[in-house]
């Protein structure tokens, strides 16, 4: 395959999933502010602070409000990671690509750049915001069902999902770096139903509230949910799960070409430090420090793909 293609891929997979991944971080956070809304403003930043566009926004807007921070991340054209702008992008990909799509997989993104185009064209209200949110997620799951449902398990399909994967991993691992210090309670709220409605709104941005629950009935405490969101293989939005996977694509891929590339042993190395690994030895040496890492050895990763399948040539 062409690099340019293996990158039209990748990136258009990417950009459907950070499509998805704001939509629940912003439900998230819509959630936390109507349950603290004393610290409302707090919460609002610290979406912005997990989206990684704290610069962008200080740039446009002067306050941390609902109003402010929906329109930047659904809306902002001058955001490169708005919802807007990255549709467009895995449209422009997914173009660029289309001879090696299926008509379903071209089909449903074309739908969902259309739907969310119209979607988007006026601000949002805040009583229409939860239905916004179910729309950009429903269509997103779309366009990945067909990749699943109708696409040959080859090397289009490998570079595919390691855009959706790389791009999920990060996101967990960003989510769960600022919004596990945002809601460490105080002592006087532990236990509370308060502070369970607020640790609840963790897994509910990554999708695994349900899960969870099934696990651990209703002990919710932050040493379980960590536990789950980056050691437990079963969870689909795992940051271990997105390694292993991961790992897996980029072997399909080394066995396709013949050639173990340097981007699969690095994977390899990472997903090392996660496997069998227990939550304790994480937090004794500090849960922000193994985050921050892994966030920086996912950005390594994602540009040594790029450099090893020359998506740029």
């Amino acid at each position: 395959m062409l690099g340019k293609s293996a990158g039209g891929l990748f990136w258009m997979f990417r950009y459907l999933e950070r499509s998805e991944n704001l939509a629940r971080l912003l439900e998230a956070g819509f959630r936390i502010a109507l349950t603290r809304s004393s610290a409302a403003s707090s919460e609002w930043q610290s979406v912005i602070a997990t989206a990684g566009v704290t610069e962008g926004f200080i740039a446009r807007h002067s306050e941390y409000n609902a109003p402010n921070v929906v329109d930047f991340l659904l809306r902002d054209r001058d955001n490169t990671s708005s919802v807007r702008t990255v549709i467009e992008q895995a449209r422009t990909n997914a173009r660029l690509v289309r001879t090696a799509l299926t008509r379903e997989v071209w089909e449903a993104t074309n739908e969902c750049w259309m739907v969310l185009d119209q979607v988007l064209q006026r601000p949002i209200r805040e009583r229409d915001l939860p239905s916004v949110l179910a729309t950009i997620k429903q269509q997103s799951t779309l366009v990945r069902g067909t990749l699943v449902g109708t696409m040959l398990r080859n090397d289009i399909y490998n570079f595919a999902r390691l855009g959706t994967f790389i791009e999920r991993a990060d996101n967990t691992a960003r989510i769960l770096d600022v919004k596990y210090y945002v809601l460490l309670p105080s002592l006087s709220h532990v236990g509370s139903s308060l502070d369970n409605v607020q640790w609840e709104t963790i897994l509910r941005s990554v999708s695994a509230n349900r899960s969870y629950r099934w696990l651990n009935g209703e002990d919710i405490n932050p040493t379980s949910i960590a536990d789950f969101l980056i050691l437990d293989r079963s969870m689909p939005r795992s940051i271990a799960h997105c390694m292993e996977e991961i790992v897996d694509n980029l072997d399909q891929l080394s066995e396709r070409y013949g050639e173990r590339s340097i981007c699969a042993e690095q994977a390899t190395e990472i997903f090392s430090k996660l496997d069998r690994r227990p939550i304790d030895s994480i937090l004794a040496t500090g849960l922000h420090e193994f985050l921050k890492g892994f966030i920086q050895d996912t950005g390594q990763l994602s540009g040594q793909i790029e450099q090893d399948y020359r998506f740029y040539s």
